[in-house]
């Protein structure tokens, strides 16, 4: 089936989601390396991060595979991903994040600008995402 209509406006993106399976070691990573606030948790379960106007959720994903029980009040239905991710935050100053995670001791896998502007950085985060950080103009 065709859809014919134009589909209602959206505001954007308002959370992305990781995997890990120590969520100690994200946080620890979330907060103290890439600065984010925590702004809620539950143990064994997720940590959620503020990343300007939207949400990163870290997840165990063996946790969150299992379905809600039948009285769930907020009823999520199961989900997880196998393997790494991928995260990209938008910064404008990539020498100062460069030099900022090299000093935290992350290595970093990839250093290029891409061909219609704008620089990545590319790093691991102790679940083995790929994280990014990319100046906006990479989707000028």
């Amino acid at each position: 089936m065709r859809n014919t209509q134009e589909p209602p406006a959206h505001l954007g993106t308002l959370e992305s989601a990781l995997y890990a399976d120590d969520l100690d070691a994200a946080r620890d990573f979330w907060t103290r390396v890439m600065g984010l606030r925590e702004i809620t948790a539950v143990p064994g379960r997720h940590v959620f991060f503020q990343t300007g106007n939207g949400v990163l959720l870290v997840f165990d994903p063996q946790a969150t595979q299992q379905p809600p029980a039948p009285d769930a009040r907020l009823p999520v239905p199961p989900h997880g991903a196998g393997g790494p991710g991928h995260y990209c935050l938008a910064a404008r100053d990539i020498d100062a994040w460069r030099t900022h995670l090299t000093r935290c001791g992350v290595g970093i896998e990839a250093d290029f600008e891409w061909p219609q502007g704008g620089r990545s950085i590319y790093f691991r985060d102790p679940a083995g995402n790929s994280i990014e950080i990319a100046d906006p103009r990479i989707w000028d």
